[in-house]
């Protein structure tokens, strides 16, 4: 090695060893305990009270709920009602309150950074007595899509399993219905008499004192080519369990009666269902009906949406709390609804 070939490798050393010290000055110091701590730093924990349970019925909100049954992290469940001086949110089921408001705890005292949520899965029309609680509540928490949390009984997913679903052959029934609370002047009740002069359908539920039990609801509906997915309330958004559970999981073809069509093909999977608003009569519906069982591709067309789409029930109280810390950073701190009825009517 030359003498300048020697110079030019010491010097390349020297500059080295000068840099991998700055280095290490640099995120030894501040630095590295600054980076140390951002990568350690908690999220925040949001903590939840239930004030009462939903038509009494409770469950165990012992441990992290959230994250065991949904892998949802940092939301803590709560009904105890003495932690509420500590609670972010403290969420009350509107059936509860609509005979009594008395039982909001308004003696006692409310933190400035807590916020109070009015919560129903009910249409407007169950939903009375509102005007007493005007100025309380800050977010609303319901199916509709333009609650502050929007809990909806069911969705469409896209990713379908690739494969075409075959609904099963050679059923014994045409039509099923299951109902339990029959009013007459309903117009599900209207529609219904109707129809049943043209095709014969299926009655369940306590209306007719043939009740069905969990386990044996799907089992018999999937008997049937279609169902009545008649909600008691023409609603804006309201898509119940009749849709998402009873029909779709029991792999009928639902025939629909609630919000207009527009809503149920923004909400349901494409091509699933068939609308009443779609016939001038009942017995225009009664004779489509008869129409597709007779013919086993048309039948199946309402089934492709398993190729592109799926669907995901919402059926337990504590899944929908959970709901609350997904959607908590997107919400209004500061809003409060002066006016809860106005909301609850629109």
């Amino acid at each position: 090695m030359t003498p300048s070939v020697s110079r030019v490798f010491l010097l390349l050393l020297l500059f080295s060893l000068l840099t991998s010290s700055l280095l290490y000055f640099n995120l030894s110091g501040p630095t590295l305990s600054l980076l140390k701590h951002q990568q350690h730093v908690p999220k925040r924990n949001i903590s939840i009270l239930l004030w009462h349970w939903p038509f009494g019925r409770s469950f165990r909100l012992r441990g992290d709920k959230c994250l065991s049954k949904y892998n949802i992290s940092g939301c803590l469940l709560s009904d105890n009602t003495s932690t509420l001086p500590a609670a972010d949110v403290v969420v009350f089921h509107h059936q509860e309150l609509s005979g009594d408001h008395s039982l909001l705890p308004l003696h006692r005292d409310r933190p400035a950074s807590q916020h109070w949520v009015w919560m129903s899965m009910e249409p407007p029309i169950n939903n009375v007595n509102l005007s007493q609680l005007n100025g309380l509540f800050n977010w609303t928490m319901s199916y509709r899509r333009d609650a502050d949390i929007s809990v909806p009984y069911g969705q469409t997913l896209l990713g379908g399993d690739g494969h075409v679903f075959t609904p099963a052959p050679n059923r014994s029934c045409l039509v099923s219905w299951v109902v339990s609370r029959y009013h007459p002047k309903q117009a599900r009740s209207a529609v219904y008499q109707s129809l049943k002069k043209y095709v014969p359908i299926q009655v369940y539920g306590r209306w007719n004192k043939r009740p069905l039990s969990e386990r044996k609801l799907l089992p018999t509906i999937s008997k049937c080519l279609f169902y009545l997915s008649f909600e008691n309330s023409e609603a804006t958004d309201y898509i119940s369990e009749k849709l998402w559970r009873n029909a779709f999981q029991a792999g009928v073809v639902p025939v629909v009666l609630g919000p207009r069509k527009a809503t149920y093909e923004a909400l349901a999977p494409p091509g699933s269902f068939i609308h009443v608003s779609d016939f001038r009569s009942t017995a225009g519906l009664a004779a489509y009906l008869k129409h597709v069982a007779a013919d086993m591709k048309e039948y199946e067309k309402f089934f492709q949406w398993h190729q592109t789409h799926r669907i995901k029930t919402y059926t337990h109280w504590i899944e929908r709390l959970c709901q609350i810390c997904v959607q908590y950073p997107s919400l209004k701190p500061n809003k409060v609804y002066e006016h809860l009825e106005d909301w609850v009517h629109s």
